[in-house]
């Protein structure tokens, strides 16, 4: 354990020590950059990931993110309201018939 710091730093010191010496190929960087270049415009982004870039952009603002999440908070206790309310008219309007026919035996339903 002891010769561990020792030895990172010889090591350390041969390698800022070291020079290359191999040289570049002519042109060499702008070959690099090119390749660069050519790979970011050969690579567009699937609908799917547009959507999701537009969406965290939009929602990075927490304002206009909890505004978004109360429209979807309404609109979902909206539509929950909406469906209760046809269940609840269906029932009611069964009940009904129902207290009929138990009152009046002549307005049973015949086979």
């Amino acid at each position: 354990m002891q010769d561990e710091p020792q030895k990172d730093e010889a090591l350390s010191n041969l390698l800022r020590t070291w020079k290359p010496d191999a040289q570049l190929p002519p042109r060499f960087q702008q070959a690099v950059w090119n390749r660069i270049a050519c790979a970011e415009v050969a690579r567009t982004p699937s609908l799917w990931q547009s959507i999701t870039v537009w969406v965290e952009k939009t929602l990075s603002r927490p304002a206009l993110a909890v505004s978004y999440v109360a429209l979807l908070l309404f609109a979902g206790l909206g539509a929950g309201y909406w469906h209760a309310e046809g269940k609840t008219a269906h029932a009611a309007s069964e009940w009904r018939t129902r207290y009929v026919q138990t009152v009046d035996p002549y307005q049973m339903p015949r086979n």
